[in-house]
């Protein structure tokens, strides 16, 4: 090797470890800025809270603006067919149709028409997307929140009242709509959840235990507060994976059932919307108590191990005696957090129940014989505002 072939050769290294080096830094510098990105960008699991924040602005809901009155969409959530349409078409043949919307969840395939419904109101009103739904499985979240998106799409629905297929209304639609569109808030039942035990450990840290709430599942909500459970995308996958109901008691399972008795239990639709609106800070925003009237009983049989079931009601139970008493009510108790919610709108109390459940046809029948959905004086309790 030459002299001059020596020296030129530690240059040449020296050269190579210099852009070697500026490759490093370069690349460094451009995987940082990806990271950032991605922290900008994508949902941040471990700070619930922003997340929620930043998937509300990114709403999947277009925007229009509307000329017009607002409407209230009624969601029912129904098995198959709703026994109780006679009723509710007697409810909204009395009321304007630029103030009202109708959707119904229901069994997939199953068509309202003239030979499913003795009401025209409900033809044709069911959704083309839905789910087939089990009691105490993620699946009833899933329709509800189908029936919100299906009704968000019409931008002069202004508030969403989710009803059950065995829901009556307590009033005429005139009175309804008025006590609905005098606030501006969700009325979202919702308490702390200190006795059942339906949070499970491993939802944290994206659900924090303080933000856990139960309440009922029948809600009445805002359009801004329906957008946000639409779309919701960081709440409800940790519910489908960590809140299921625990299997029902099977004697013929034998020893079998005390391994199936060990397993969490959690009922998800009477804990979604609730956790939903306390891990997005919006509780302030809401009333927090339920529109809708449910009489619970507590079954003491081995095989329904304690469990609460609705009451229904039937033919004598709804006298106008007992209706009297449901629509007296002006306040609820919450023994969780030793709060009453006193029911007002506008710093005006009015009673508390709008709807109730579970209604027999026989006691719907009653109902309509007794005129519960006939006129009404809406003005005597709300106002002219």
């Amino acid at each position: 090797m030459t002299k001059k072939a020596a020296a030129v050769a530690p240059v040449l290294v020296r050269h190579v470890i210099w852009l070697g080096w500026k490759l490093v830094v370069f690349l460094s510098f451009a995987l940082c800025f990806i990271a950032l990105l991605r922290l900008h960008f994508s949902p941040d699991i471990s700070s619930p809270t922003n997340s929620l924040s930043r998937t509300r602005w990114r709403s999947r809901i277009p925007r229009y603006n509307f000329d017009g009155p607002p409407k209230i969409a009624f969601l029912f959530l129904a098995r198959l067919n709703l026994p109780l349409d006679f009723l509710w078409g007697s409810f909204f043949e009395k009321a304007d149709a630029a103030n009202f919307s109708i959707y119904i969840h229901s069994a997939p395939g199953f068509v309202f028409d003239e030979t499913t419904s003795r009401s025209h109101f409900f033809y044709n009103r069911q959704l083309t997307d839905s789910i087939q739904v089990a009691w105490g499985e993620s699946s009833m979240i899933e329709a509800e929140r189908l029936l919100l998106a299906t009704a968000l799409q019409d931008p002069a629905n202004q508030r969403f009242v989710l009803l059950s297929d065995s829901c009556v209304p307590l009033y005429n639609f005139s009175y309804i709509y008025r006590y609905l569109m005098a606030s501006s808030r969700s009325f979202v039942d919702s308490f702390l959840d200190l006795k059942d035990g339906r949070y499970h450990p491993k939802m944290s840290p994206v659900i924090p235990r303080d933000k856990w709430r139960k309440g009922s599942q029948w809600i009445s909500l805002v359009r801004s507060h329906a957008e946000v459970v639409v779309d919701d995308g960081v709440v409800l996958p940790v519910f489908k994976k960590f809140c299921k109901r625990r299997p029902a008691v099977d004697t013929s399972k034998g020893k079998l059932n005390l391994k199936l008795q060990k397993q969490h239990n959690c009922i998800p639709d009477e804990h979604y919307v609730p956790t939903l609106i306390a891990m997005s800070e919006l509780e302030g925003d809401i009333e927090r108590r339920t529109l809708t009237y449910t009489l619970w009983n507590q079954s003491a049989t081995k095989m329904d191990n304690k469990a609460w079931h609705p009451v229904t009601f039937n033919y004598a139970d709804a006298s106008p005696k007992r209706l009297k008493e449901i629509k007296d009510i002006n306040h609820v108790h919450y023994e969780s957090e030793a709060r009453t919610e006193w029911c007002q709108t506008n710093s005006t109390f009015v009673p508390c129940f709008l709807f109730a459940r579970k209604f027999s046809r026989g006691a719907a029948m009653r109902l309509l014989s007794e005129g519960v959905v006939g006129p009404f004086d809406a003005s005597s309790l709300l106002g002219n505002s």
